[in-house]
């Protein structure tokens, strides 16, 4: 599991599934960083892992503050699947 930090927006949200750096990895969180203040592109934080990861996301099973963190642009990240599921 590691912290993701995307400059732009690829159109992706929570249960997204990219590949980037051509690894395949599902996002478990993403949080929007920018709309008002800040620098000229939105960014995404994402947190992201493998499929096997999801059960240690949901339980907290991790510290946040310890993930390893990547950045790349948004250009850089191919979208297999835009969203999850709605959920009402």
């Amino acid at each position: 599991m590691k912290r993701l930090i995307i400059d732009g927006d690829p159109g992706i949200r929570k249960d997204a599934i990219i590949d980037y750096d051509g690894e395949e990895v599902h996002c478990f969180s993403v949080t929007r960083n920018g709309d008002w203040h800040g620098p000229e592109r939105v960014q995404l934080w994402c947190v992201v892992g493998t499929e096997d990861e999801t059960d240690d996301f949901m339980r907290r099973n991790f510290i946040p503050h310890h993930l390893e963190v990547d950045r790349v642009e948004a250009e850089a990240v191919d979208v297999i699947k835009g969203k999850g599921e709605l959920s009402v």
